[in-house]
């Protein structure tokens, strides 16, 4: 075997971060060994692959760790920056970028490969985002390093999960009428993270002698109001009214983001500034290298809908300990921040019982119809009527059965949406609500063996009335689903205390 044929050997950098968590799974499925270097190794355990890659403790800015992390790799990703650590990052990236550079030479690093972002065609570096003048800074220095380095430079990244997204979709879902700075007007080359994923894989086999940059993007240029609205539309909110003012700086649009949206400030502000500018790619010569599948690149259109999947086909994972675990680039990792995924309310509930996981599975199945809810019935009856008032379905269809459920059955104004017997039952709301919304209730063993009861609710808000509507419940929470919890458990220890039965 040649060593062109051999299975290649890829160090990813930033592995917990965004791209790096989502690029590992795509190396190891090309066939290639990873070792992840990262600050903090314990925060790679949730992802599935977490066995299959190699991961060791360093910093890019310690030039001893990043030496060790080198040796016996061939493909070097460099996919970290100090984005949102302070007003130094600049120098910090500066610093970071030409470590790496110098270690990667010195461990006889055969690629190279970075993802930057898109600047502006006809403007001075000096002129452009501190964010995107440091970008191009390290893209310099890893090309001058003299190691042969791919550097990618994208604009927005569509996926959930991406900083970029994330203020997308949260800014749109939560202002049915918006005053926005007039950058909304500006035009960008949006790219889905399937794609960006795909050509970072690609450019590991790059030839020896590619040592440039290339601008990467989707198929679509369009602006930032034009996004917006096209996401309106995928995600069934009404048509968004957007009035551009003016008047809105930089340093302002960010705290307004920041108080829209969950993403931090300190995030939000370099993204805005990156804004002011048209970003669209100049060339797309990685086409030459790395040629589009045949389908072509991902549109604007799928990337959204492929990002908001997870939730608008009621996606939610029925395995408690799996809840997150990715199927596709686009679906939300373990190791995202907590604002990313887009807005999935839970209310969390949980009991040790003193009673047989099948004494407690068995008052699960039996719950709603004539055997009710197992919390306030006045709160229930009530939740009816008036589901009943604005055309819903009510609590009138009871349950096909009093004692045993099937996928698909109604349940009062749910419907049965999964079941594993003896463990699982998660219910879809069919009542009238501005979102979507299921109940979850699990039988399991903690590590003592002894029965618990986990329950959980969950709803996907649908525009601003969707929020309105959780945080409006929200106070009752505790007497409906906490009740609910506390008697579903109490009724399985009476059940548990109670002469032999018949079942």
């Amino acid at each position: 075997m040649t060593d062109d044929d051999r299975p290649l050997r890829c160090l990813v950098t930033g592995a917990t971060g965004y791209l790096g968590g989502r690029l590992v799974p795509e190396l190891l499925v090309a066939g290639y060994s990873v070792r992840c270097l990262a600050r903090s190794p314990g925060k790679l355990r949730d992802h599935p692959w977490a066995g299959q890659a190699e991961a060791v403790r360093g910093d890019v800015t310690d030039e001893e760790s990043v030496r060790a992390a080198m040796e016996g790799m061939d493909v070097a990703y460099y996919l970290v920056h100090a984005l949102g650590t302070g007003r130094g990052f600049e120098e910090t990236d500066r610093r970071a970028a030409r470590i790496f550079g110098e270690q990667a030479r010195a461990a006889g690093i055969r690629r190279i490969v970075y993802l930057g972002g898109l600047s502006p065609s006809g403007v001075p570096e000096h002129a452009l985002s501190p964010h995107l003048r440091s970008r191009a800074e390290v893209g310099r220095i890893l090309l001058a390093s003299g190691v042969p380095t791919a550097v990618l430079r994208a604009a927005v990244i569509i996926g959930s999960g991406s900083a970029s997204f994330e203020m997308l979709r949260h800014l749109t879902e939560r202002l049915p009428v918006m005053v926005t700075p007039s950058w909304v007007r500006t035009r960008i080359q949006p790219i889905a993270v399937r794609d960006v994923l795909r050509l970072l894989v690609g450019c590991a086999r790059l030839p020896y002698d590619v040592n440039r940059a290339f601008d990467i993007g989707g198929p679509d240029v369009v602006t930032y109001q034009e996004m917006m609205r096209r996401y309106a539309a995928i995600a069934r909110l009404p048509k968004r009214v957007i009035l551009p003012v003016p008047l809105l700086t930089p340093r302002l649009s960010s705290l307004w983001v920041g108080l829209v949206t969950p993403v931090p400030g300190a995030l939000a502000r370099p993204l805005v500034e990156s804004l002011k500018h048209e970003v669209v790619c100049a060339e797309q010569d990685i086409v030459r290298y790395v040629p589009d599948p045949p389908e072509g690149p991902v549109t604007l259109d799928r990337a959204i809908r492929l990002a908001l999947r997870r939730v608008q086909d009621a996606d939610v994972a029925t395995r408690w300990s799996s809840a997150s675990t990715p199927r596709t680039p686009s679906d939300p990792l373990p190791t995202d921040p907590d604002w990313a995924g887009g807005s999935l309310y839970t209310d969390h509930r949980e009991r040790t019982v003193t009673a047989s996981p099948q004494e407690l599975w068995r008052v699960v199945e039996a719950i709603g119809g004539e055997n009710g809810w197992y919390s306030s019935p006045l709160a229930w009856s009530l939740r009816g009527w008036l589901d009943t008032l604005v055309g819903g379905v009510g609590l009138r269809r009871g349950r096909r059965d009093a004692i045993r459920l099937r996928v698909g059955d109604s349940l009062d104004f749910w419907r049965v949406e999964a079941i594993e017997p003896g463990r699982l039952l998660r219910l879809r709301a069919e009542m009238r609500l501005p979102g979507l919304a299921w109940l979850e209730m699990a039988v399991d063993r903690d590590p003592q063996g002894r029965t618990v009861y986990r329950q959980r609710a969950l709803f996907h808000p649908h525009g601003l009335a969707g929020h309105a509507y959780w945080w409006g419940v929200a106070p009752f929470h505790a007497a409906v689903f906490g009740g609910m919890a506390r008697n579903i458990a109490t009724a399985a220890e009476s059940a548990a205390l109670e002469p032999a039965r018949t079942h």
